[in-house]
């Protein structure tokens, strides 16, 4: 037998650089999840009843979607949070989610609230969320043209345009928060409806948002008669914005109507005087005759005011522009209390609310 001589491949140092660098980015891609969504655990409740949640879809009637062509009703996401181990009725809090966001932005706040003695529905501003998959499994994405408005808009620069967009997206969204109540009202009537329905108190509601979805939600404080309590989390009063006179935004000439809590970060407080969207926040700092609390927690950013501060540090920071000097964790128990305590007074009636 003749044995065959063994050929040995040529040593490549470029070949081992190669996949030392393939595994690398293998290695990188494989935990690039973890590093920008660590797991987490959620701020601690301080209420006395378990939390339980449900989701719907509801579909307005009456409103077409204006980001199709389809001809199609208005569609909508909502999820709601809870007392699980409760009876009687409790508030109806109905939270609206920030520009380029989702119902789950401030679930740590919903549960504290719930926890506490609260029906909290969320909704997904379809087309105004990222993303929102309805009962069926079929998922919908956030509206380009929104996108590109969104990056756009620059009210120093151009106040008509701005205007313009603010009617737009405000148009959106206070009808879509507008109709969730009305359909929820409907629904607590309904001796045969979920659990969640049957424990709301419908005369007692409020309403909050983070930023474009808190400009919502002060805009239905003055819509609606039944809304007793506004809170905003850095907030411009989009909904108040009447016209441009001058080059300068006019604003509506009335006293804000009922209790409102304007939460800021750094990202605003210092530039409510210069920024012009922020006009009416800023003279609501001094003004007697509205019940108006204004709380500044310092040391972080506007998208610390939501749960991704927990969720994603690394993404909060980029999205910020800045390093938040105060710890997350502590920034939405802060957020959690002063919010529980505004709606327990005017909502609940107990209490004096004195902010921080």
């Amino acid at each position: 037998m003749i044995r065959r001589k063994e050929e040995k491949r040529p040593y490549k140092v470029a070949r081992v650089v190669l996949k030392a660098i393939g595994m690398t980015v293998l290695m990188f891609a494989a935990t690039l999840p973890a590093i920008i969504f660590p797991q987490y655990n959620m701020v601690e409740t301080s209420g006395e009843y378990q939390v339980a949640t449900t989701a719907y879809a509801y579909t307005d009637m009456n409103r077409i979607e204006i980001y199709t062509d389809t001809g199609e009703y208005r569609k909508l996401n909502v999820k709601m949070w809870y007392p699980g181990n409760a009876q009687g009725v409790y508030p109806l809090i109905v939270f609206s989610h920030g520009g380029i966001s989702s119902k789950s932005s401030n679930e740590s706040l919903y549960h504290e609230l719930a926890s506490n003695g609260y029906v909290v529905c969320s909704i997904d501003h379809t087309y105004h969320c990222l993303s929102t998959t309805d009962e069926d499994g079929h998922t919908t994405w956030i509206d380009n043209d929104y996108m590109h408005e969104l990056f756009v808009e620059d009210a120093k620069s151009d106040r008509q345009q701005s205007y313009e967009y603010y009617q737009k997206w405000m148009k959106i969204r206070t009808g879509d928060i507008s109709f969730v109540i009305d359909h929820i009202l409907q629904e607590a009537e309904n001796d045969e409806a979920d659990t969640a329905y049957r424990l709301i108190n419908t005369a007692r509601i409020g309403v909050m948002g983070h930023s474009a979805g808190g400009s919502a939600a002060l805009g239905i404080g003055r819509m609606r008669d039944d809304v007793s309590a506004v809170i905003a989390l850095e907030s411009p009063f989009m909904c108040d914005i009447t016209g441009v006179e001058d080059g300068e935004f006019a604003f509506v000439d009335e006293i804000y109507p009922v209790p409102v809590l304007n939460v800021y970060s750094d990202s605003s407080w210092s530039h409510l005087a210069e920024w012009p969207q922020y006009a009416e926040n800023h003279a609501l700092l001094s003004d007697t005759d509205a019940t108006a609390f204004n709380v500044h927690i310092s040391g972080l950013g506007h998208f610390s005011l939501t749960d991704l501060a927990l969720a994603s540090p690394l993404l909060t920071r980029i999205f910020n522009g800045q390093k938040s000097t105060t710890d997350p964790r502590y920034c939405l128990r802060i957020i959690n209390k002063v919010c529980l305590e505004f709606f327990d007074c005017y909502l609940k009636g107990e209490g004096e609310f004195t902010p921080l």
